[in-house]
């Protein structure tokens, strides 16, 4: 019960948008099962581990382990996860953007830190974000569009999700 409790605090998204326990758990207990999932698909491992990262940020040691058994290619798409997390989590948990940011730069790994590095610059939201410490833009499309990529009309009478 407290483990629940603690990641509620340490959430950086909306309720709609946080990853499942059940994938955190499985994250957890392992990480490189993320790799096999999303074998060939640089772009979903990209954005699901980001994910997980802005759901709960104490699943930074497995990121670590996940960098150990990814290959050169992959953990350039682990950095843009990472980058991605922290501008979400920059404007609702600073300090939470502050450890993401500070476990990239001890991580030490070339490939992560470039990842990370290009993620900002294709994004200048996420940078800006981080620079000016303004207020959160919303999420590309906002709450009108949901699904897994964005893509289905969200229904507009939908109740809103009250935090937990």
């Amino acid at each position: 019960m407290v483990a629940s409790v603690e990641a509620c605090r340490a959430q950086c998204v909306e309720f709609s948008d946080r990853a499942s326990q059940l994938e955190l758990d499985t994250f957890v207990k392992s990480p490189s099962s993320l790799l096999e999932r999303l074998r060939n698909d640089k772009e979903k491992l990209r954005y699901r581990l980001a994910g997980y990262v802005a759901t709960n940020p104490s699943v930074l040691p497995s990121v670590q382990t996940l960098i150990s058994a990814s290959a050169a290619t992959d953990r350039s798409s682990i950095g843009a996860a990472l980058r991605i997390a922290e501008g979400r989590c920059t404007s609702t948990k600073p300090d939470s953007a502050r450890k993401i940011r500070d476990f990239v730069q001890r991580i030490g790994d070339l490939n992560v830190q470039a990842g990370y590095s290009a993620a900002g610059e294709d994004n200048p939201g996420v940078q800006a974000q981080s620079q000016d410490k303004g207020p959160a833009q919303p999420a590309r499309g906002g709450a009108l569009l949901e699904g897994e990529w964005k893509t289905k009309l969200a229904n507009p009478f939908k109740p809103v999700p009250l935090p937990n």
